[in-house]
């Protein structure tokens, strides 16, 4: 948790834990040689208490001689309040460990809050995550050095040594959700089902955070191996997914949204089972919506992504192709690009196509202005070494194209005749040859 020489922050609220969590860091700190700082985060919620309870722990850094650092946090119109108030203390903490300030940051959280964590998420439906509870230690510099104990420990602990402490009145208010667990829901499971359940839970918390570190590890793998990124999208495949174990398969597909969204929130085993679903399916397309991602089933892909705006404005584009020029597709990592050469490589097997695998036009068949645009319905042309015109759409079904990567399609036009397109390369009655003299080559390239 801490090494030697290290600058320690230590959340102090005034209530117990924080307290004796204090003292004993001060003791450390003097064979340590740790260089300690007082935190308080004053969350203005009951008035003259919240400004004597900051009152009280500036005195306490005082009288140890330490720095005190405190911060007003406005939690008004936040909705919940107890997830208000933990999200403005890690705010504060993270910032003084990003700015460099501090290289830890130590709370006051004990065996008992770990016990109120497990019961409070598994009755939230949490997996093995959420049950990992909280963390001793956590990448981002947080410490729990009082973790292993009980709060009647560390009460215990204060009045031998006759130390004092501050009470919030609003622990006892069970209008939230973890008093109520505390003061009635854990006791009466203790008196009438397992006197040692809080220690069990804190043993539950221990197991699951071991099975997500080991997870951790094998979905690095597993993730290198299945996943594709192509932000703000994350892509797998539904053949290569169903051949996983169900709980291989779950945490996989857990981990693609929250690479896609950020985060977990609002994401619960009732989505992650409907995505499982969705790409069980028989093969063909389908559509998923859950809170902050938008799930699309094409062909054997599944792509998992932020929702968009897809309408006219955003998906249809269209430029003039100057020769020799580019366009850069709009929302799209990729530029289509127009060069002129001499004939010095086509060859009848090689009809349409010059210099490795870029489409070939005849220069000398064309006699107009060149444009860049997106595929539309209904659109159709015949590539090269195809005996018919064809429908787009149905190349697209041909050549499993996904229905996300059809939006903005490319294809290149001469007064509205359609002379290239991805992949499906040059029109048959365009497309460069042996005789021709000329050939406009067509690139797409990565941006």
């Amino acid at each position: 948790m801490i090494q030697p020489d290290q600058r320690v922050g230590v959340a102090v609220s005034g209530g117990a834990d924080s307290v004796c969590l204090l003292h004993i860091l001060r003791e450390l700190a003097l064979r340590w040689n740790l260089r300690l700082t007082v935190l308080h985060l004053d969350h203005q919620l009951r008035g003259e208490e919240s400004r004597q309870d900051a009152e009280f722990v500036r005195e306490l850094a005082a009288s140890f001689d330490l720095p005190f650092e405190r911060r007003q946090a406005d939690l008004t119109g936040t909705g919940n309040l107890e997830q208000a108030a933990r999200a403005a203390r890690l705010d504060f903490f993270h910032q003084l460990l990003r700015d460099g300030q501090l290289d830890r940051v130590a709370t006051g959280h004990t065996r008992s809050d770990q016990a109120e964590t497990v019961v409070f998420r598994f009755l939230r439906g949490a997996g093995t995550a959420g049950l990992a509870g909280i963390r001793p230690v956590t990448e981002d510099g947080l410490i729990r050095p009082l973790i292993g104990m009980d709060r009647s420990e560390i009460e215990q602990y204060l009045r031998a040594r006759g130390i004092a402490w501050r009470t919030d009145s609003t622990n006892a208010d069970p209008a939230f959700a973890r008093n109520r667990i505390r003061h009635a829901l854990l006791p009466q499971l203790t008196r009438d089902w397992n006197p040692a359940l809080p220690e069990t839970l804190a043993h539950t918390a221990d197991w699951a955070r071991a099975e997500e570190e080991y997870w951790e590890s094998e979905l690095a793998r597993l993730a290198a191996a299945h996943l594709t990124c192509q932000p703000p999208a994350v892509l797998l495949r539904t053949d290569a997914l169903a051949k996983l174990p169900v709980a291989v398969a779950r945490r996989l597909v857990r981990r693609a949204a929250e690479m896609a969204k950020g985060d977990l929130l609002g994401i619960g085993f009732e989505h992650l089972s409907g995505i499982l679903e969705l790409a069980a399916a028989a093969e063909g397309h389908g559509r998923l919506q859950i809170p902050g991602l938008d799930i699309f089933r094409s062909f054997n892909w599944l792509r998992i992504a932020p929702p968009t705006t897809d309408n006219s404005e955003t998906r249809d584009y269209s430029f003039p192709l100057t020769v020799p020029g580019a366009v850069r597709l709009p929302g799209q990592h990729s530029i289509v690009q127009a060069e002129l050469f001499e004939n010095t490589n086509v060859t009848e097997s090689s009809a349409g196509v010059y210099n490795e695998g870029v489409g070939g036009l005849d220069w000398y068949r064309l006699s107009g202005a060149l444009e860049v645009r997106n595929w539309r319905p209904g659109d159709q042309y015949q590539p090269a070494g195809r005996g018919a015109a064809e429908k787009i759409k149905v190349l697209f079904h041909e050549g499993r194209v996904p229905l996300w990567e059809r939006r903005h399609w490319p294809v290149v036009t001469m007064a509205g005749v359609i002379l290239w397109t991805r992949r499906f390369g040059p029109a048959a009655g365009f497309a460069a040859g042996p005789e021709s003299r000329a050939v406009l080559a067509i690139r797409e390239t990565g941006a």
